[in-house]
């Protein structure tokens, strides 16, 4: 044990390490009913564990380093200098204890480390600590973190003292302070995701990985150009491939070679119907009935009941795992492209969308939020593209009958969208509404005395099923307005309760509802065409019989090509599914096919298929480029 300086960075490097480890076997125990592969994985899993650890420590190591190094021997060993260390180093053992104990939220919350969601969730602090003091014991919790910071430094205490016993010439002190302050260099251009790639399994992954190594990869790399990471093709190989993957009755292509402008042909006279979507918060296709309702029976008696005498898709699917994703893909009809979503990046106003082509044919279009919309960027998005707002700072006090910090409850947002009904009906114009909801959000708190769980319970079963709840609530009040008879109501989710598994892309985690409810104009069915979210908007101005020129990559769900395929993602791998084979695009040019057994919901490896591959590659590459190119602006 080094008595001088170096030991006291050694001490820090072993309190991190030490916190590390002890992080990675409390993931390893929540994950281990997921783990496969046997001892040989768990070993590399945690060989390439220490590797992301050291690199994680680099950074504030090379801080540490540089302080070492510059700080005058006389300084050092004062007194006051002595106890300032002591603290420093209970701090940051405070520090870790708390990212342990928020890393296992975090894991228990999404099946992952670190990720987007973090870096997104950073941002709004509001929020996100609104969020954590209402869903979890923090009286419990930072005691214990206190407690654990305070027995590390007991630990510790020795050590430390012996720190301070020798002095050490600056010469030998630049002969180690200097490989530390070179090292985070060489991790950032040397190290990389692909080191905790152990196992075909996600969870083993996620156990290599170290949290705050993969939140500073997240945060950099919030978009990346396709380009430079993703596998292509010709151009022109693309736009061929769009162009027949997008062909169906009634469309035809107007614009150039690179290009998927088409115009598109109602079946017959426009049907001037106001349009209500609404988008529940996690809305996993497995709560109903109809997909065996593994959540808890009779969890959602209205959407079931609803489902018989609605259009009800059966085999759609989520865009991604953020309410960002799912908007984004509804409101623009555009695959995910790696990355954020478009919705939060700049710039990302005056799109060619859905509420466009409403505003062409006259609708009055709003986005009705529970929350504050300023979060994920929703207002900034939606009053760009054509919407009026109405979030939270519209409701008045005698609207909010419970609200948490996500937003009001589902049951007082609904009846705010009728009134906006009302308003609008009245003034003479037909109306388009996207109502995304928020109850169904941990901490899962909703009013009391409506439903047979009590909020206190936060479950999220109690949640959805108050949700569920509220929109027989708000159906049954629609139906004694004059404007119910004309009026198309959307119900599906913006993503899944939960998006972790152990595969790359768990196909399963994104089978999300979709109900076309309107009596007098949609007769109930069940549709079994493989479909996404970028289809919802063709697919309803198809029912509406609208004609109009699109830029859309979805496409009318009833048009006639009984086929189908979705659109799926991470944050930094998309997915291509169709005919049970799922391609999966990520950085470095990565291609691979998975099998996907829809009866028994698994993805497994599978041979290579070419055709599916660049398939993907087309939509995902030529996405790209109509929105690089801005080809999808109203005026490009």
């Amino acid at each position: 044990m080094n008595k001088d300086r170096r030991g006291l960075f050694l001490n820090f490097f072993a309190l991190f390490l030490g916190f590390s480890l002890l992080t990675r076997l409390t993931l390893l125990v929540m994950a281990w009913p997921e783990l496969d592969g046997g001892l040989w994985v768990l070993v590399k899993a945690f060989a390439a564990g220490l590797v992301y650890d050291c690199a994680a420590f680099s950074y504030p190591g090379a801080a540490l380093a540089l302080y070492l190094l510059v700080l005058p021997e006389r300084v050092y060993s004062h007194s006051w200098h002595r106890r300032l260390a002591h603290g420093l180093f209970f701090v940051s053992a405070f520090l870790l204890a708390f990212n342990l104990a928020a890393e296992y939220y975090f894991f228990y919350e999404f099946g992952v480390r670190y990720n987007f969601i973090a870096v997104d969730y950073l941002v709004y602090t509001n929020e996100v600590v609104g969020n954590i003091r209402e869903s979890y014991n923090l009286p419990v919790v930072l005691p214990l973190v206190t407690a654990l910071a305070a027995f590390s430094l007991w630990l510790f205490r020795r050590r430390l003292a012996l720190c301070f016993s020798q002095a050490l010439p600056p010469g030998r002190r630049a002969r180690w302070a200097l490989p530390a302050l070179a090292l985070p260099g060489l991790c950032f251009l040397l190290l990389d995701g692909r080191l905790a790639q152990v196992s075909a399994n996600e969870y083993s992954n996620e156990v290599a990985m170290n949290g705050l190594y993969s939140f500073g990869s997240a945060f950099l790399n919030n978009e990346l150009p396709y380009d430079k990471f993703y596998a292509t093709l010709k151009p022109e190989d693309v736009f061929r491939s769009l162009r027949a993957a997008l062909a169906q009755p009634g469309a035809e292509f107007t614009g150039g070679g690179l290009d998927i402008a088409r115009r598109i042909k109602g079946r017959g006279p426009l049907k001037r119907l106001n349009v209500v979507v609404i988008v529940e918060e996690s809305l996993s296709a497995e709560y109903l009935a109809a997909f065996g309702a593994a959540k808890g029976a009779d969890t959602l008696p209205n959407l079931d009941a609803l489902a018989a005498g609605s259009l009800f898709f059966k085999r759609y699917y989520a865009a991604g795992t953020r309410t960002v994703r799912g908007l984004e893909a509804m409101t623009l009809s555009i695959p995910p492209l790696p990355g954020t979503s478009i919705v939060k990046r700049p710039d990302n106003g005056d799109f060619f969308s859905w509420g466009s082509v409403m505003r062409g044919l006259g609708y009055t279009n709003k986005y009705i939020y529970a929350g504050y919309g300023y979060f994920d960027n929703m207002n900034a998005f939606y009053s760009g593209n054509g919407f009026a707002i109405v979030d939270r700072a519209n409701f008045t006090k005698d609207e909010i009958t419970f609200a948490n910090i996500w937003g009001v409850c589902d049951g007082d947002l609904l009846a705010k969208t009728l009134k906006e009904a009302d308003a609008d009906h009245k003034a003479g114009k037909p109306f388009f509404y996207m109502v995304m909801t928020t109850t169904n959000h941990r901490p899962f708190t909703y009013p009391d005395g409506k439903i047979d769980i009590p909020s206190s319970s936060q479950s999220r079963r109690g949640a959805i099923k108050y949700s569920d709840y509220a929109i027989g609530e708000f159906l049954a009040a629609a139906r004694k307005k004059p404007w119910f008879k004309d009026t198309v109501f959307v119900i599906t989710a913006d993503h899944c309760a939960n998006s972790a598994g152990k595969a790359e892309i768990p196909v399963r985690n994104y089978h999300i509802p979709l109900l076309i409810y309107s009596p007098a104009h949609v007769k109930p069915a069940a549709v079994e065409t493989l479909s996404a979210q970028a289809d919802l908007a063709p697919t309803v101005l198809g029912l509406m019989n609208a004609s109009y020129e699109s830029r859309f990559f979805g496409r009318d769900m009833l048009a006639g090509r009984p086929e189908g395929r979705a659109f799926l993602s991470t944050f930094q791998k998309t997915g291509l599914l169709k005919d049970g084979r799922l391609a999966v695009l990520g950085p470095k040019k990565y291609l691979k096919t998975y099998r996907w057994d829809e009866s028994a919901k698994g993805v497994s490896e599978a041979a290579r298929d070419k055709a599916l591959e660049e398939e993907a590659v087309s939509f995902y590459q030529g996405a790209n480029y109509v929105y690089k190119k801005r080809l999808n602006r109203l005026n490009p």
